[in-house]
């Protein structure tokens, strides 16, 4: 028998990424906040996890100012500029439309829990490790990619003196009950 599955989307859940600006006209720049607007995520009563993830539905929610959201920092323009460079040179959805995660793991750890298991991004599958807390009523999960790791070059712009770290955050927020 298949264990029941609990499932979460956008209507229940929240993917959002972090990306952090270096560079010589890193002042000029800004640190984001992303938003996945299109996945899965399945929990088994075995505590198994599946989630898919479609790169394609990325978003930009705004530009961060001390780790912070600063809505109105960015223009319809500017996002869209930001959006489109995401889909065709960071992660070309055309050859990679799905990331996806399956847990070979999952342990409590302290109040918390320990997820580990296999990440595929962008044709490339490694082994990640996230420590998930509960926090105001749902369980998050936050990780480090290093996009390098996946062969994932980060965007660059003004021969370099613009860009992205290669390390980028992701938290995953669903409901605890």
């Amino acid at each position: 028998m298949v264990a029941p599955m609990k499932r979460h989307d956008a209507d229940s859940a929240e993917v959002r990424i972090f990306t952090y600006k270096e560079g010589l006209l890193s002042a000029v720049a800004h640190d984001l906040q992303l938003e996945v607007t299109r996945f899965e995520i399945q929990v088994a009563d075995d505590r198994s996890i599946v989630a898919t993830f479609e790169p394609g539905s990325i978003r930009v929610l705004d530009a961060m100012i001390d780790g912070r959201l600063s809505p109105g920092t960015l223009s319809a323009k500017d996002k869209e500029k930001i959006q489109g460079n995401i889909v065709k040179d960071v992660i070309p959805v055309r050859k990679h439309s799905e990331i996806r995660f399956e847990s070979s793991e999952v342990r409590e750890v302290g109040a918390g829990w320990e997820i580990r298991g296999k990440l595929t991004l962008a044709g490339r599958t490694r082994d990640i490790t996230v420590p998930v807390h509960r926090d105001d009523g749902h369980w998050v999960g936050e990780v480090s990619l290093h996009q390098p790791d996946w062969g994932i070059k980060p965007y660059s712009a003004m021969l370099g003196a613009l860009k992205i770290q290669p390390g980028v955050r992701v938290r995953v927020s669903v409901p605890a009950d």
